[in-house]
């Protein structure tokens, strides 16, 4: 008896890859890709149990690898304040969203919110302390900056956390005064007194937040992701969360974890010792890499440059780490068989990061390690030439053009902020940067990232060096092949071909042909499966 397929997919281009293009039809059969080609093909592998789905010409493609975000994270702030521009774009309805929020809450709980951006709230500023105790006379607030870079305290977060004037700020990081008075600002490690106040999640809220967020993702046709900073807010918990969640059926999208690494709050050491290095795992859930930070964010000023920003003399943003030491913790997770992938975003950070690999590289040599370069938002034509060699690979998120780019332009001038995140460039130069959005410092929704990519357009219609975009095609090979890559997966997953994971996102529209206001606008995703099974159909939608 001959092979029948659990699923076929006809009556719309499916497309397989950027080398394979698209195809009439494709089969699924145990959980992997069985066939792909014309519709007559196809039509012998359907059997009486072969569910065949009508795409009724929309578009079929490889399952998106969102290779950067933060999915803990994003599942627990999903139940945060919504902060965001397109929810709070003033001031006054920004500190009515924390106020409400705090006149149902307990005495004494904190108040989270996460999502605002000061460049676009109508103040143009960011919140102080004295606005926020306003808002939530009762209990500590946090305000957190869309990149997570920056935090706005409440002057009883700031008590409970034991910072007052007289505390000293760290050396990578800023406790805001002015005229002798805290303004509730916090800046990179300048948050960790708050951080180590708020009450530390249970297990049973990081698994819920993995699910959250994991379903989430699968609804935008994402089926494989990087947890970015695994450790960030419980410690080694989050390791026996993830294995939780996939044991009880609770792990919706295929994880990649990145290890937090930073000296004082690493998970290395532990991971290392239980025989967690890169690659250990499954298709569902695997170690990755190591996650240093260097630097903070453009848009805050903290990401660190080699020259100063705009309008300020003496601010180049946030020196995380010193040579010496960063070249040491890189060193240790290279000798220990890690791949790692560190946030470096300014040009000087890059610079230090690409040394601290060479040296890693030269004393262990390993040509397919693949270390990479998180965001990578403003590297310079020698840096990429000496990626090219010692096999260093960007790993960007094109929604920070989409949501930030005329921040980029405001903090640093259009000839610097026009060209970041140089997409064409990479591609040009073969060095396959996957993407992804950072979430929750951009939502995971693909479309403005996908509109992005091939329009290098902001939100407000700022073209930012249009010598940068990519083809369609491109774009998806980014989401797709080029994530499988960065994981060191791309034999397994990324591409509809015989033998490879049966991950497939099915899209409204079909993003090759529509017109790009269309797919930023107007395009969604209506079925999503992961592994040959259906885990995501949208209601309403027809097949």
């Amino acid at each position: 008896m001959s092979v029948q397929a659990d699923i076929v997919l006809r009556n719309g281009p499916i497309w397989c890859g950027y080398e394979e293009g698209t195809v009439e039809a494709l089969a699924i059969w145990q959980g992997r890709v069985l066939a792909a080609g014309r519709d007559a093909e196809i039509a012998a592998l359907v059997g009486p149990a072969t569910r065949v789905i009508d795409l009724q010409g929309r578009l079929a493609t490889p399952g998106l690898n969102d290779s950067h975000l933060h999915l803990i994270s994003l599942g627990l702030t999903m139940d945060w304040v919504d902060s965001k521009p397109a929810v709070a774009p003033t001031l006054d309805s920004l500190l009515g969203a924390i106020g409400a929020r705090a006149a149902r809450a307990k005495p004494g709980e904190w108040i989270m919110s996460r999502g605002y951006d000061q460049t676009k709230l109508d103040v143009g500023r960011h919140p102080y302390r004295e606005e926020l105790d306003r808002a939530s006379p009762n209990n500590p607030v946090v305000l957190v900056r869309a990149c997570g870079h920056i935090w706005i305290c409440n002057s009883q977060a700031l008590a409970l956390a034991g910072i007052d004037e007289n505390t000293p700020p760290p050396s990578d990081g800023l406790i805001e005064q002015q005229n002798g008075r805290l303004t509730g600002l916090l800046a990179e490690n300048g948050s960790a007194m708050v951080r180590a106040a708020i009450p530390v999640p249970t297990e049973e809220d990081l698994v819920g937040g993995i699910e959250r967020g994991g379903n989430y993702l699968l609804s935008l046709g994402i089926t494989s992701c990087m947890d970015a900073a695994v450790g960030q807010k419980a410690g080694f918990a989050e390791i026996a969360a993830y294995h939780r969640a996939k044991r009880d059926g609770r792990l919706p999208v295929r994880t990649w974890l990145t290890l937090l690494g930073d000296d004082g709050r690493s998970i290395v050491p532990q991971c290392h010792a239980a025989g967690l290095i890169s690659g250990t795992g499954d298709d569902m859930l695997m170690i990755g890499a190591v996650k240093l930070f260097l630097d903070g964010s453009a848009g805050g000023r903290t990401a660190w440059m080699s020259q100063p920003y705009l309008g300020e003399d003496q601010t180049t943003g946030v020196q995380m780490k010193q040579d010496a030491d960063l070249e040491r913790e890189v060193m240790d997770a290279h000798e220990k068989g890690y791949q790692l992938a560190c946030h470096a975003i300014g040009d000087a950070a890059i610079e230090q990061l690409i040394t601290a690999y060479e040296k890693a590289l030269a004393a262990h040599p390993d040509p397919d390690r693949r270390h990479r370069i998180e965001h990578c938002g403003f590297s310079t034509p020698q840096q990429h030439e000496r990626m090219i060699k010692a096999g260093i690979y960007p790993c960007p998120q094109q929604a920070f053009i989409h949501d930030f780019g005329d921040a980029y332009v405001k903090v640093l001038g259009p000839e610097r902020g026009l060209p970041c995140y140089p997409l064409g460039t990479w591609f040009r130069l073969g060095l396959k940067p996957a993407t992804g959005s950072d979430a929750p410092v951009c939502d995971p929704n693909p479309f403005p990232n996908f509109h992005a990519m091939i329009t290098r357009k902001t939100w407000r219609g700022t073209v930012m060096e249009a010598r940068e975009c990519v083809s369609p095609e491109q774009a998806l090979q980014a989401y797709t092949e080029y994530g499988a890559f960065s994981q060191k997966q791309e034999h397994v997953k990324g591409r509809l071909i015989p033998g490879y994971l049966a991950d497939v996102a099915v899209f409204s529209r079909d993003l090759l042909t529509a017109e790009p206001h269309e797919i930023l606008n107007d395009t969604r995703c209506d079925l999503t499966i992961l592994g040959g099974a259906v885990v995501f159909e949208r209601e309403g939608s027809t097949h």
